[in-house]
């Protein structure tokens, strides 16, 4: 695996994390992104999210590639019909999640493709229910 970038995040005990992901990627989803709805970016698990409406839409993975939120009753026709595959954490697959490598967004119509996914699916996304 090449990651392109990395960044450096200070933490509050002075201690340096390197965050890993494809820097030139993050650039690219940005900006597609810059003309839709207001997006926040937030490091998450290693890598950059993008998060629209306060929900991730997409991410620049550290393993490479982008994680995309997907609606979960489509994630089979997207698995079937693209080169993208299940994301996994920790060994685990997560549903509504789909991790799709750097060669299959390489124009920025694949990317754009991707991008409008996880968007859509942000936007449609419920809000989680405050912690009791």
């Amino acid at each position: 695996m090449h990651i392109s970038g990395s960044r450096e995040h200070p933490t509050r005990n002075a201690k340096r994390v390197v965050v890993a992901y494809d820097v030139h990627l993050a650039d690219r989803v940005r900006e597609l992104l810059v003309d839709g709805s207001p997006v926040t970016e937030q490091l998450m698990f290693g890598g950059l999210a993008f998060l629209v409406a306060g929900k991730i839409a997409v991410a620049a993975s550290s393993q490479g590639g982008l994680v995309v939120r997907v609606d979960p009753a489509r994630a089979d026709l997207l698995l079937a019909t693209t080169h993208a595959r299940p994301m996994k954490m920790k060994g685990q697959v997560i549903r509504g999640w789909l991790h799709v490598e750097g060669d299959d967004l390489r124009t920025g119509r694949q990317l754009a493709q991707w991008i409008a996914v996880g968007t859509a699916t942000a936007g449609n996304a419920r809000a989680k229910r405050p912690n009791r």
